[in-house]
């Protein structure tokens, strides 16, 4: 591999990670062309919940989905559903998913997810102090609400395994009664909840535009209806990038960030680790008083976000190619879970109904560095969480790409899952692009 610096890189997918890649990738004087087959924020960057929550951002393969029990998985209303087929290769991603499914391997994924949640935040601000206008708020507090006492007791849990790891949550405890007296929107059905300080949310659509709209005045290039055919690397001039119409692209170096339809384009490069879609279903509705802070509701796994005069509920993981019609029923499902624990809502006026592909790997972690080309990166397979580590995943990378030292705790995400240790050395460093 050659020492020397990439002057220009396309990013494939226009979303908050791609983007983000590409606003650090300016930061560090290379030029950026950013394509994607829709457009910005077309995806899971559009509809989901908005929240940059450490406290909450958390592996996805965790002991207590094994407790829903395969009949629940195929039951249409269950939050994780997953409905019948015969892909093989969503029948493998499901048996690696549920062996990462333990107490061992869910401890050791906190772990590594409590040296993120570290950095999170303050990716955001150098975002903010970068140029990026659209405003970051701040929950004063973030509410989980339950039905009783007793379904605190698995997130309490959580919260401190994330304090032992040197990620400690500042969270306290409310009866129903005290929930309600700082939330109106809460229900009869709520009997305690917890609030957790520090967290803040955004409004996605409008926040990942404001990226892009940074990433245009820097002198990028943003491309929409430019749909990936191939990534070529000759080894010799650099990388072509070839769109399904016959347009090209010759650069430097390519990062691919395509959310959910990431394995189809770095396969060819070693990545064999399956990406598969966890869609998400959202709509907003319009509460006779609009909450003033995000509402959490872990047992029926609904997330709502106060959003510009109106409030998304978002919800459901759905294992699903990324290009099936969006199944009403799943909304349905939101609905029926979140009724008895919010108040004051017209359920039956909704707008905004959407369907988006979250990038899920069967470990939980992402998938973010170089391939076995020194010319063509992944940034992808954050699942749930590519809002909330989009940025952070982007100045990462593009220190990688740069020859910058990374932290230690870069190498959990190598896209060839290459000797990778599930617990990472606190507070060092690495050579960028040398996996340890």
């Amino acid at each position: 591999m050659t020492s020397t610096r990439p002057e220009h890189i396309v990013v494939v997918g226009a979303g908050a990670v791609g983007l983000s890649t590409a606003w650090h990738l300016q930061r560090h004087g290379v030029g950026v062309t950013v394509v994607d087959r829709i457009g910005v924020a077309a995806d899971a960057s559009w509809g989901n919940a908005g929240w940059l929550a450490p406290a909450l951002t958390l592996p996805l393969p965790e002991p207590a989905l094994l407790r829903y029990g395969i009949r629940a998985v195929f039951d249409p209303a269950s939050p994780v559903y997953v409905p019948p087929s015969a892909d093989p290769r969503l029948l493998q991603f499901l048996i690696t998913f549920a062996a990462h499914c333990t107490r061992k391997r869910w401890e050791s994924s906190m772990a590594v997810f409590a040296e993120l949640n570290k950095l999170a935040l303050g990716s955001y601000d150098e975002l903010s102090d970068g140029g990026v206008a659209e405003p970051i708020r701040t929950a004063e507090p973030f509410l989980a609400a339950f039905a009783s006492e007793a379904d605190t007791r698995v997130i309490a849990k959580e919260f401190r395994y994330a304090g032992e790891h040197g990620a400690p949550i500042d969270h306290a405890f409310l009866t129903g009664d005290q929930a309600r007296a700082v939330e109106p929107v809460l229900g009869e059905g709520v009997g305690a909840a917890i609030t957790i300080e520090g967290q803040r949310f955004i409004d996605p659509p409008r926040f990942v535009h404001s990226l892009a709209d940074s990433v245009r005045a820097r002198g990028g290039a943003i491309i929409s209806g430019f749909d990936v055919d191939a990534i070529l690397d000759d080894g010799r001039t650099g990388v072509h990038v070839l769109d399904r119409n016959g347009s090209s692209h010759s650069v430097d170096a390519v990062v691919i960030a395509s959310g959910a339809r990431l394995n189809s384009l770095a396969r060819p490069f070693g990545v064999r680790a399956i990406v598969q879609a966890g869609r998400g279903y959202s709509f907003t509705v319009r509460p006779d008083r609009l909450p003033e802070r995000p509402v959490y509701l872990p047992v029926q796994r609904v997330a709502c976000t106060p959003l510009q005069g109106r409030f998304r509920v978002a919800g459901m993981m759905e294992f699903r190619r990324p290009d099936a019609t969006r199944d009403d029923r799943r909304i349905t499902a939101i609905v029926e879970a979140a009724r008895p624990m919010l108040t004051g809502i017209d359920w039956e006026v909704r707008s905004e109904e959407w369907v988006g592909s979250r990038p899920c790997t069967a470990d939980g972690l992402p998938l973010v560095g170089r391939t076995r080309s020194p010319r063509v990166y992944v940034a992808g397979g954050h699942g749930m969480w590519g809002i909330a580590l989009g940025p952070l995943t982007g100045r990462l990378l593009a220190d990688q790409i740069t020859g910058e030292a990374t932290p230690a705790v870069m190498t959990q995400f190598d896209p060839l899952r290459r000797g990778i240790r599930r617990t990472p050395q606190r507070g060092a460093a690495t050579t960028a692009g040398r996996p340890a």
